[in-house]
């Protein structure tokens, strides 16, 4: 059985990219420090627990398994945070990756899939977001995203490591099987704040910013369901093992929903009326973001299965149903 190391597997986007590569024939290795991630999660191969940062301990991982590739997830990932303490996410994201890098380099593995992120392009200048785009990240935590994308050009350079790097938009939803969904602390993302507002679990849900130029006024953004995402990875990996390509891939629906719609969406699926708390505009939030995924849908064969709004909110929903108190 061929293995594959999946760092961050027992988080939110890394546990489903567990399920879907045991459900493509290959053993996925969750490597995962328990910081944000899950061990209820990871329930489709072994949890092995370490830091992204220690050297020792993926020499040991990777010894005990020889996996055939890397699947990198482990991050820091909220953006505040990251401006409020950049050096948390240098050390982590960057410095963690470069340890990673150069054990998957020392013990011969030549095949990696990076969760990159649209936060690469920093404020769009035209729609939908293409991946020739400029780069140009508005926060660290971008900035961290695109450096080690610069790292994976030059590991690919110097020694022959062929990598996808997958830029995604908003992830959402949950496995529509319900058996892992998204459980953060503290929960940032939109579709899970308005859902834990329509169960009571909060007093609203805070628009930040009535008076974009949108139809509504509210930002729009590009919503991609998770298990969707999950399956983009086992293509890239698939495209690295046959093609020994390295490349860039955008993952999103090309559809764009408004702060406003996704509520309006939400109390259709959940028959609650939502209570809303309209604030002021955050600094650095784009009015509109959308990605173009035809690179991907070409070049990987993809194409998104849960790619209505309206899916996507129902998965969040029965596992927030289903999780109300404690997963």
């Amino acid at each position: 059985m061929t293995h594959i190391l999946i760092t961050g597997g027992a988080g939110y986007i890394g546990s489903h990219a567990c399920k879907a590569i045991e459900t493509a024939g290959y053993t996925p290795i969750a490597y995962d420090s328990l910081e944000y991630g899950h061990e209820w999660a990871v329930k489709w191969g072994p949890l092995e627990t370490g830091d992204i940062r220690d050297r020792d301990r993926l020499d040991q991982v990777i010894r005990k398994y020889r996996p055939e590739a890397v699947m990198h997830f482990a991050a820091y990932a909220f953006v505040g945070e990251s401006v409020e303490n950049p050096g948390r996410y240098y050390r982590n994201n960057v410095a963690g990756t470069l340890t990673l890098l150069e054990a998957v380099r020392d013990h011969g593995i030549q095949n990696f899939i990076f969760s990159s992120t649209c936060a690469t392009y920093g404020l769009p200048e035209q729609i939908p977001l293409t991946e020739n785009h400029p780069q140009f990240p508005i926060n660290p935590y971008g900035s961290t995203k695109l450096m080690i994308e610069q790292m994976l050009k030059d590991f690919d350079a110097a020694h022959g490591l062929k990598f996808v790097a997958l830029r995604y938009f908003n992830a959402a939803g949950a496995d529509p099987g319900g058996r892992i969904g998204e459980d953060h602390h503290p929960e940032t993302h939109l579709i899970p704040l308005v859902l834990d507002a329509a169960l009571e679990k909060s007093e609203n849900i805070r628009i930040f910013g009535t008076d974009y130029d949108t139809p509504d006024g509210t930002c729009i953004r590009d919503y991609i369901h998770v298990t969707d995402l999950a399956d983009a990875h086992v293509l890239a990996l698939e495209y690295v093992l046959k093609s020994r390509n390295s490349g860039f891939f955008n993952l999103g629906n090309g559809n764009g929903y408004s702060v406003r719609s996704v509520i309006q969406t939400a109390e259709k699926v959940t028959g609650k009326k939502i209570p809303v708390m309209e604030a002021d505009r955050r600094p650095g939030d784009p009015p509109v973001l959308i990605g173009s995924s035809e690179k991907a849908a070409k070049i990987l064969k993809w194409k998104p299965r849960y790619d209505r709004l309206e899916t996507i909110i129902e998965t969040a929903w029965k596992w927030a149903v289903k999780n109300s108190n404690t997963p």
